[in-house]
């Protein structure tokens, strides 16, 4: 049963590129994070049961998810996603939030996606950056669309909070030229080619 975490704060960024590299896009590439400040029951304590942090990224998953679908209209081909601990917490804070059920939501909001969700985490104080990884939602081997975005949130995590951000885009890098299996090649079956 997913649980409602404590949220102080949501922020979605939407970085929209036109023009890169010398070029402009035929299209333009959207990528939109959606991050989620909250806070960390088990701040300040080591506790060996972290069951309560999978359901919130149950919870999390779909509602982050579907804020992120809105702004991209339903054409999604990367995904990622990340954890910033704040200092009274740990690195499996995270991971419990992160992988055991934020997944399963997160591409029924986006209705599919086979490969591996990317993800990364660290901790920190507030301001500290997070490179999310991204990558094709249907093979993680497409490598037209290894990419990343940055995420950082100046007033978090406070020592007590974690910050979860899923990002989405509807493309690739833009002008990707350095060979390797494109979306065209790819079979889509496992997950990974």
């Amino acid at each position: 049963m997913a649980i409602k975490p404590k949220i102080r704060k949501i922020v979605t960024t939407i970085d929209e590129v036109r023009f890169e590299g010398f070029k402009e896009l035929e299209e333009p590439i959207t990528t939109v994070s959606v991050a989620a400040v909250i806070k960390n029951p088990f701040a300040g304590k080591y506790i060996e049961d972290l069951d309560e942090l999978s359901e919130v990224g149950e919870w999390l998953g779909e509602h982050l998810s579907k804020i992120a679908a809105k702004h991209l209209d339903g054409k999604i081909e990367t995904y990622g996603k990340g954890a910033i601990i704040g200092l009274d917490g740990e690195l499996e804070h995270g991971a419990a939030i992160l992988h055991p059920k934020l997944g399963k939501p997160m591409r029924d909001a986006i209705g599919g996606g086979k490969s591996i969700i990317p993800s990364a985490k660290k901790s920190g104080p507030a301001g500290t950056a997070l490179d999310v990884p991204l990558h094709y939602v249907d093979a993680a081997f497409v490598r037209t669309h290894y990419n990343a975005m940055e995420i950082r949130l100046h007033d978090a995590p406070k020592c007590d909070e974690i910050v979860i951000a899923l990002v989405f885009s509807n493309g690739g890098r833009p002008h990707p030229r350095i060979g390797g299996l494109t979306i065209a090649e790819a079979k889509c079956e496992d997950g990974l080619r």
